[in-house]
């Protein structure tokens, strides 16, 4: 017997597509049959059946852009924007990141069985100055590391403007560089600073690049230069 498809197994209800703008044109394609038809076919099967299904996408581009640019079809993008809802980014929703901390402190306290009755004084003014250029999500996996690796009552998080990081950034931002007994020579050093300083902002290259106190070019070029990889750098808020 065939394996029932995605759209199959939720007949009637709802399918969250994230990362929309991420999709394939191929899929894109199929995705409008969807829309147009209400059907769908199961992979290695050449009978349709109907489908009902209410679909919510979710990306952190701009699918208007993407659809002008010619990565996104025209006709998907119109079928999709019945209704929209844009987020704003963590750092200007005031007060709501102390709300998230505290609801991800309550969730990761029943997760690892720990019992932290709040944030040490000065972490929640903390949250509220840090710029959070990974927004909710960076958030959530701040308080999760915390409530991992710390002991305690209360939660401090080390996070003091830019700073919870990494371990490789002591507690006053700077970069660590292991030097070991034969030494390291300059460009060594830079590279292993430039690899230190994209770990430590969650490679964000704006962030880095604050970080090494170098314009965002100049951390492209030495990115090129040493051959490290970075991994696309994403603005804008998920709908999450």
């Amino acid at each position: 017997a065939l394996k029932r498809g995605l759209l199959e197994a939720v007949d009637g209800g709802t399918l969250f597509l994230d990362e929309i703008g991420e999709m394939n044109p191929a899929v894109q394609v199929k995705l409008l049959r969807v829309f147009e038809e209400k059907k769908a076919r199961r992979v290695g099967s050449t009978r349709d059946y109907s489908v009902d299904v209410r679909i919510i996408a979710a990306t952190n581009q701009s699918l208007k852009k993407a659809m002008e640019a010619g990565k996104f079809r025209s006709d998907l993008y119109y079928r999709l924007n019945v209704a929209s809802v844009t987020l704003p980014p963590l750092r200007a929703r005031g007060d709501d990141v102390v709300l998230l901390a505290e609801h991800f402190r309550i969730e990761f306290n029943k997760v690892c069985r720990k019992k932290f009755k709040g944030f040490l004084p000065g972490v929640k003014e903390a949250f509220l100055r840090h710029s959070w250029p990974g927004n909710v999500r960076e958030l959530r996996n701040t308080i999760e590391r915390a409530v991992i690796l710390e002991d305690g009552e209360n939660l401090r998080c080390q996070l003091h403007e830019r700073q919870y990081v990494h371990p490789d950034v002591d507690e006053k931002g700077n970069l660590l560089v292991p030097v070991g007994p034969t030494g390291i020579s300059f460009a060594e050093l830079e590279k292993q600073t430039i690899i230190l300083a994209m770990r430590a902002a969650h490679q964000n290259q704006s962030e880095a690049a604050r970080l090494l106190q170098i314009s965002r070019d100049t951390l492209r070029y030495r990115l090129k230069k040493y051959g490290i990889e970075a991994r696309q750098e994403q603005g804008g808020e998920r709908g999450r």
